[in-house]
């Protein structure tokens, strides 16, 4: 019996071999004519199950041995499983080709009830393949550390297994993913290209930080000094700035070409299937950006386990600023990535529509959907510097900007209570759904001469309009503070003091000329 181990605990794949068929008697004890040989069956089976079912095989066998004369009365069909139990033979798999045919199986159930079909069977993704959760304590038969020795021990295991399971999942994803569908032609090189983006080049990186760490370990398993080789690995890092800047295109360009069948079909039979532990393909290469922001926090656990007389307690605040440094990088730049792949996709209808704002803007605060008092799903960026509401377009790229951008430095805020009544029409119909009042709204307007309107928008929840009202404040009180600050590099250096001074009363104007 062949057995290919999946990674998984308790679970197997295994061939049902066909000495299990059994011979089987009618109801007057006489043997019956015995099936055919039926064809090996592909299971996936847990340890307690093979048991069960090895029990109940056994204790078949028991009654099929000891033939009765006596008169039986028919068999009343139920749900039991102390039945017969005959050979079912596996359904056609629709494949959608021979080379994925060895990483996507389906759990086949061999009952006495009737196959379900393809579609609607979900067994495989029942048992998704676990991660060891092995601590470092169990790799270990005795040793007289103390509890805090130990705690730094098992947090640098977890951050030498993390890189372990990481680096399966790296080359997972091309295994089964991007080779597949570029031989069966499910995107072209370019598409996959562009989704995969500079995944192959993290391969080697987290390969040789494992190598490292697993070098620190002595005869007793234990890690001594660990600070000075992650401060020389982590600039390695940088090359996240590449991968990362490349995702907000790569997510856009997959949710585009999952609306073709044959696209969807493929993820979905690969996401049932247990080597996906239930995960997408964009969860897989979303991967490498978990990973990174992940390292601070390992890193400053490691610190608070460290002993003050530790080589480590001078070299982990240097190796906890250099990774710092780099994830602000990486979020900087993905950032600014993130604000020009957008710009470049907003469609005007009206010149007066192009805010020098918006070119300006280096980021985004945040962007999603909203709602309009008119029921209206509208795209919303919060710039930088500007406010955009758009329509979706036709292409994945293309927002068509809805009336006028507004100025983040002249945007007035007002937060609408829940439960206000709508009055006037403003919210009717759309916000209040019949009831006459509003739930999750929030209105902005432009002070000053701007041919822009008040919008009143609705969020989908509490929290999304939480998000928002924060975001927006932080955006109004950043592009005043900068407007200011430009404003005062231009004034008479004899009148800086004046650019600084807040409007309050004419007491404090007068108190401070004065001086």
């Amino acid at each position: 019996m062949e057995v290919e181990e999946t990674g998984e605990t308790g679970t197997s794949w295994f061939s049902v071999p066909a000495e299990t068929h059994t011979v089987l008697c009618d109801h007057a004890g006489k043997k019956r004519k015995q099936d055919p040989t039926p064809e090996p069956v592909i299971r996936i089976m847990e340890d307690e199950e093979q048991e069960e079912e090895g029990e109940m095989m056994s204790d078949h066998m028991k009654d099929s041995e000891e033939p009765s004369n006596k008169r039986v009365k028919p068999v009343v069909k139920s749900n039991s499983m102390t039945g017969v139990i005959t050979p079912v033979k596996t359904p056609a798999l629709k494949r959608i080709g021979m080379s994925i045919s060895r990483s996507i199986s389906f759990r086949t159930e061999a009952r006495p009830l009737a196959p379900a079909p393809l579609r609607n069977r979900t067994k495989a993704s029942s048992f998704p393949r676990r991660r060891n959760s092995q601590c470092w304590s169990d790799t270990v038969e005795s040793h007289d550390l103390t509890a805090k020795e130990i705690k730094r021990q098992e947090v640098i295991y977890e951050l030498t297994q993390g890189e372990r399971q990481l680096i399966e999942d790296l080359l997972l994803v091309k295994k089964v993913y991007y080779e597949p569908m570029l031989k069966l032609d499910i995107l072209t090189e370019s598409e996959l290209g562009q989704i995969f983006g500079t995944l192959d080049s993290l391969v080697p990186l987290h390969q040789d930080l494992l190598s490292r760490l697993e070098r620190l370990r002595g005869s007793e398993k234990t890690v001594g000094e660990v600070g000075p080789t992650l401060m020389d690995w982590f600039p390695c890092l940088e090359a996240y700035i590449t991968y990362c800047c490349n995702q907000v295109g790569a997510k856009a360009l997959l949710d585009q070409k999952k609306q073709e069948k044959k696209v969807e079909e493929f993820l979905r039979l690969c996401q049932e299937s247990s080597f996906s532990r239930k995960l997408d393909l964009w969860n897989f290469l979303d991967l490498p950006r978990s990973r990174l922001v992940k390292y601070p926090l390992l890193l400053k656990e490691i610190q608070k386990c460290t002993p003050p007389e530790h080589p480590d307690e001078d070299t982990l605040p240097d190796a906890l600023e250099v990774i710092q440094n780099v994830v602000a990088e990486v979020n900087k730049k993905t950032g600014e990535a993130e604000c020009q792949f957008y710009r470049r996709g907003l469609h005007y209808h009206e010149e007066s529509q192009r805010l020098p704002e918006i070119q300006q803007s280096r980021f985004l605060y945040c962007h999603g959907e909203l709602k309009n008092n008119k029921g209206q799903r509208l795209h919303v960026f919060l710039f930088e510097l500007a406010l955009v509401l758009t329509r979706p377009g036709d292409g994945v790229h293309l927002f068509h900007v809805y009336r006028q951008p507004l100025k983040n430095a002249l945007i007035n805020l007002e937060e609408i209570p829940d439960g206000e009544a709508g009055g006037g029409g403003t919210f009717r119909g759309a916000f209040t759904g019949g009831n006459d009042k509003v739930k999750n709204c929030f209105r902005v307007s432009s002070r000053g001469r701007s041919k822009a309107h008040p919008y009143s928008l609705q969020a989908n929840d509490s929290f999304s309009k939480q998000q928002w009202i924060t975001c927006l404040r932080q955006a109004i009180v950043q592009s005043r503070d900068r407007t200011s600050q430009t404003l005062s590099h231009h004034l008479d250096p004899d009148l800086h003091h004046i650019a600084d001074l807040s409007i309050t009363s004419d007491t404090e104007m007068a108190d401070h000329t004065s001086r």
